[in-house]
């Protein structure tokens, strides 16, 4: 298999990107902390109680584990004494996992003119409806040209048509107003459940 270098350097790039979202969190473990006293927690979970962070210190490389501050900003710190690489490993997968769950809502565009005819108007109402149904939001338009300017309440009528067509699948998120030559509504779909 054939692989470039701008692949690979992008391939490294990601990577490093991602240690670097997990390390921009300035977690202090070990001899970064500097506190006189600390309240430690063990790798099974149960306190320790208040002591220095030299005894902590001797407590997690006796078990040969790392020191990690957990809650910095805490009367005496709260530091707990477990593996650091498998907790940054888990926390990435958290992450990542978070990531690819969330839903990413487009706002599609429908356009109308003044002057449509019912044919045209209900093809757009099935492709505003298509897209509310796939869970996007849809900006509805209308385009006032010349003197058309002079009946915007015909806009407001075909809005108000529009948005009571949809009324089964979607509710009016912003409703009609006219923004230079143009007016707009926004529709999105109903909450489900």
């Amino acid at each position: 298999m054939y692989c470039n270098a701008d692949g690979y350097l992008s391939a490294l790039f990601v990577l490093l990107l991602e240690v670097l979202v997990i390390s921009k969190q300035e977690i202090q473990i070990n001899d970064d902390i500097r506190d006189n006293e600390l309240r430690v927690i063990s790798a099974t979970g149960e306190q320790l109680g208040i002591m220095s962070a030299k005894e902590a210190l001797d407590l997690a490389a006796k078990d040969d584990l790392d020191l990690v501050k957990v809650a910095p900003q805490a009367k005496p710190p709260v530091c707990k004494i477990m593996d650091y690489g498998k907790y940054r490993f888990e926390q990435a997968k958290r992450e990542k996992e978070a990531r690819k769950n969330q839903k990413i809502v487009d706002t599609k565009e429908v356009r109308l003119s003044l002057n449509i005819d019912t044919h045209d108007f209900n093809t757009k109402l099935n492709n505003a409806l298509k897209f509310i149904k796939h869970g996007d939001k849809v900006k509805v338009s209308i385009r006032f040209r010349g003197r058309e300017m002079g009946h915007s309440e015909f806009g407001y009528d075909l809005m108000k048509r529009f948005s009571e067509a949809c009324t089964e699948y979607a509710v009016v998120s912003k409703p009609a107003k006219l923004e230079g030559r143009n007016m707009l509504m926004f529709l999105a779909p109903k909450p489900t459940k």
